[in-house]
């Protein structure tokens, strides 16, 4: 053999160790991460400037009696402030109704939230002692609609899993004071975290006074823009084994970073409608 063959044997056996060595450091260092520094992640995940969607929400009863709404969606972030507006189409029933969310990220501020109701023509605020309560009759409550302020919680990384085939993390978000918890209206929550794109892809939430438990899923994420978006959500209210109600949430024209005029998030928008 050799002399020229030996030296490249050589050279492939570090060049293979090199390259075993920065994948073990990698693995390390990924889980290393705290589940505070992967809830930050979660949170910087990039969602856009600005969007649009139609919505199709679907309720279902526990006898499998479905009601169905239209809803077109738009929002505004530009870092500091995201706004959010929804506005109800169809059915008859909630014609007309619109809600409106702002959320600050300082932390200083407290989350702002707006429902106008067509057939009282009024507007009201939603305190923060109601977000807890359901929103449009669905399983989600008004608290779901906004983001979480990572300092309200503790987070523990209880292990690594995987969802649908892919890596994810388990964690449990545990709120600090009494009054986030009657707000959010959920004891506690295990969320499931895919290691590959930063997406909460399941979660399970106990609810706060009572012996329920609510299952979120996201059906189908697509990947629009370069964001991922759970087109397909499902959240499922349980009492043990019973089901309680179940909502599915489905996105369709879908678009990110179109401009957006200032007084489409406004309390006197919501009140002319779309």
């Amino acid at each position: 053999m050799s002399q020229r063959t030996n030296d490249i044997r050589r050279a492939l056996v570090r060049l293979s160790t090199w390259l075993c060595l920065l994948g073990l450091a990698a693995g390390q260092a990924q889980a290393a991460l705290t589940a505070r520094e992967i809830m930050e992640q979660v949170d910087a995940r990039p969602t856009g400037h600005s969007g649009s969607s139609d919505m199709r929400m679907v309720l279902i009863d526990r006898d499998q009696r479905r009601r169905e709404r239209q809803i077109r969606s738009f929002f505004k972030d530009d870092g500091e402030v995201r706004q959010t507006v929804l506005f109800f189409l169809e059915p008859s029933d909630v014609k007309g109704t619109g809600f409106l969310t702002e959320s600050r990220r300082d932390g200083g501020h407290e989350d702002e939230q707006w429902i106008y109701l067509p057939a009282l023509h009024k507007t009201k605020r939603i305190a923060s002692s109601d977000r807890s309560g359901s929103f449009m009759g669905s399983d989600f409550t008004y608290a779901d609609m906004t983001p979480k302020d990572l300092d309200e919680y503790d987070y523990t990384l209880l292990k690594e899993t995987e969802v649908g085939g892919k890596k994810a993390w388990l964690i449990q978000a545990v709120p600090r004071s009494r009054a986030v918890l009657e707000e959010s209206g959920y004891e506690k929550s295990v969320l499931f975290v895919r290691q590959d794109n930063h997406v909460v892809v399941r979660a399970v939430h106990w609810v706060a006074g009572k012996p329920r438990l609510k299952y979120m899923e996201a059906k189908r994420l697509d990947q629009i823009d370069g964001i991922w978006v759970a087109t397909e959500t499902q959240m499922t209210t349980r009492e043990g084994k019973q089901l309680i109600h179940q909502t599915l949430l489905t996105l369709d024209r879908v678009q990110f970073n179109q401009p957006m005029e200032d007084d489409l998030f406004t309390v006197r928008r919501l009140e002319r409608g779309l």
